[in-house]
């Protein structure tokens, strides 16, 4: 293979909601700067993605200054929602993990629960470098992630999603192939490396920022859902079953750990340090 690059960057910065591709993006503690700093919640306080939700696929936020998100939806007018006032917080469940946050006004809360039919309440991470520590077994002291899954960032490669696909159409479920990248909705995607070379690093480093290797990130029902239309299929979980079971999980990706700040742009370098 020839030189590993950095192919795309994405982030997200609604939880669930598409993608927003990026030529560059600051790396800071707890991941790409404006990437999953909203959620949605229920009414009983747990996060709403497209596990429930597969709907959120087709809606958009982008990034405004300061913070702020500008939410839109076809069918629907879009509607700006700045980061709200310090203030009382909500608590927020994480799969499990008890997370603080703050409630955006009731016109974001509004606009969520018509689009989706079901009442939500959408909430910011007001101060992720205090609020929600990685998980313990898999963490370096002091370490905090936003509200994605688990670590601050997601890697996956272009060749191993070619040898996934490969194998896709060996299969029973041969027409749902090939897929695309956002089904596994990674924050940085490499290209120039060999298929599931990312499985051996344990750190990297893009351009002049360096990660830790946290550990491979275990696949859900998310990565059957079109995000191009909601509807789900039984790939790629069929295939990751057979060929890319550890233990109890289907693997595709590596959760990384910023080590350093900085900034990443597509094209630049990559290079396993360990």
């Amino acid at each position: 293979m020839g030189n590993p690059t950095l192919h795309s960057i994405h982030v997200h910065p609604v939880k669930a909601f598409r993608a927003l591709p990026r030529q560059e993006a600051v790396v800071e503690p707890w991941g790409l700067a404006g990437d999953r700093r909203w959620v949605l919640i229920d009414d009983g306080g747990k996060v709403v993605t497209q596990r429930q939700q597969p709907r959120l696929a087709l809606a958009a936020a982008g990034l405004l200054p300061g913070g702020g998100v500008r939410l839109s939806a076809s069918g629907r007018d879009p509607l700006d929602v700045a980061v709200p006032a310090p203030g009382v917080t909500v608590p927020v469940d994480v799969f499990g993990t008890k997370v603080e946050g703050v409630a955006a006004d009731a016109a974001a809360h509004a606009w969520c629960s018509a689009y989706l039919g079901a009442e939500v309440r959408l909430v910011h991470m007001d101060d992720p470098a205090t609020r929600r520590p990685v998980d313990p077994r898999y963490a370096l002291p002091g370490e905090t992630v936003s509200f994605a899954d688990g670590y601050p960032l997601l890697l996956a490669s272009t060749s191993s999603l070619d040898a996934l696909n490969s194998l896709i159409s060996e299969g029973e479920h041969a027409s749902e192939g090939p897929l695309p990248m956002n089904r596994f909705r990674p924050n940085v995607v490499v290209a120039g490396t060999e298929p599931w070379a990312e499985d051996d690093w344990s750190r990297v480093a893009i351009g002049d920022v360096t990660f830790r290797v946290a550990r491979t990130c275990g696949r859900c029902v998310v990565t059957t859902t079109d995000q191009a239309s909601g509807e789900r299929g039984r790939e790629p979980l069929r295939t990751l079953g057979r060929h890319r079971r550890f233990g109890n999980e289907l693997v595709f990706g590596q959760n990384l750990v910023p080590q350093s700040g900085g900034t990443i742009r597509v094209g630049d370098p990559v290079r396993a340090l360990a």
